[in-house]
């Protein structure tokens, strides 16, 4: 007897032990997956209000700016007391100091051609980034025309 008893040690304690890990059902834990990397820079768009594009080294609205500005207007006048920033903005040729300017008379024309349309001018301000907020980058004439423009804002 004295020699079964370790041998019932040595074989049926890690018997027991092994059985009651198998038998055991512990819950699996499952790790979410990371989350996606962010996007890249977007400029976000409101439904309604558009960009204004010109054409190079100018602040005369344009057919196209045109018809924009018209569906502008309305989303203004359908938002009751909704203040809209008109951020004028210049491609990167010319000095600093000149972009500011043209950037300030082509968000001016835009607000403009909006008060025509019967939007009060309380609910419209004006802002000029020049060259220094592109919306496209690049040193080609597809970026520059992207980046000659007015932008709507809502406050």
């Amino acid at each position: 007897m004295n020699a079964i008893k370790p041998l019932v040690k040595a074989f049926f304690i890690p018997g027991m032990l092994f059985l009651g890990a198998c038998c055991h059902e512990a819950p699996v834990v499952v790790t979410p997956p990371p989350p996606p990397p962010p996007p890249p820079h977007v400029e976000i768009v409101i439904p309604g209000l558009g960009d204004v594009f010109y054409d190079f080294n100018k602040s005369e609205l344009r057919t196209d700016a045109v018809e924009q500005l018209k569906t502008n207007a309305n989303w203004i006048k359908a938002k009751g007391d909704k203040v809209v920033i008109i951020e004028g903005h210049c491609d990167e040729r010319g000095t600093n100091e000149y972009n500011l300017a043209l950037g300030e008379r082509r968000a001016n024309s835009a607000k403009d051609y909006i008060v025509n349309l019967g939007v009060d001018p309380a609910r419209l301000k004006t802002v000029s980034y020049g060259e220094e907020k592109p919306l496209a980058e690049g040193h080609n004439e597809e970026a520059w025309a992207q980046n000659r423009r007015a932008h709507f804002v809502p406050e």
